[in-house]
């Protein structure tokens, strides 16, 4: 599996993600900009030493990577009506997930409706914290995999380490 998260605002958020993804053999793309520095302190403090063992890769434009990716993909948002577990995930599909201020452009709903999904919650309620989130998702996604590890994928997205 592969988590992207569009233009995320809090590094914490961020580190505890790597850390998901480190554990579940998982990728992380980071659509830019970024609310913070990549090599802000707190972000790798909640990585850990997760940061080596985990592909993380920066892309300019969501839209224009999704339209020339092979991979199928699903966003969560909290106004979805499709429940995240009616899905069916591939052990190379993209999860993405919006920003923890204004989540994702409305354009990407009208655009792709049939691929949004959301995670249940209480109707008073304003939403799920970020990393809590993708971890939901990318749990669901690995369990409909058998808990096997996902096939390294190759997206097109520039490295980390070229930064």
């Amino acid at each position: 599996m592969q988590i992207i998260l569009y233009q995320p605002q809090i590094p914490q958020n961020t580190g505890n993600i790597v850390r998901t993804c480190a554990v579940t053999g998982s990728s992380l793309i980071l659509v830019k900009p970024l609310g913070f520095s990549v090599s802000n302190r707190w972000l790798k403090r909640a990585g850990l030493d997760y940061w080596e063992g985990v592909n993380v890769s920066f892309i300019e434009d969501l839209e224009q990577f999704l339209e020339n990716t092979e991979h199928n993909f699903f966003f969560f948002s909290s106004k979805a009506p499709k429940l995240y577990t009616e899905v069916t995930y591939r052990s190379n599909d993209l999860l993405i997930f919006g920003s923890e201020t204004s989540g994702l452009p409305q354009h990407f709903n009208e655009r792709w409706p049939d691929r949004f999904v959301t995670i249940p919650m209480q109707a008073d309620a304003r939403c799920l914290n970020l990393a809590t989130s993708a971890g939901i998702g990318l749990y669901e996604a690995w369990r409909q995999n058998g808990f096997v590890p996902p096939t390294t994928c190759t997206s097109g997205a520039e490295p980390m380490s070229s930064k």
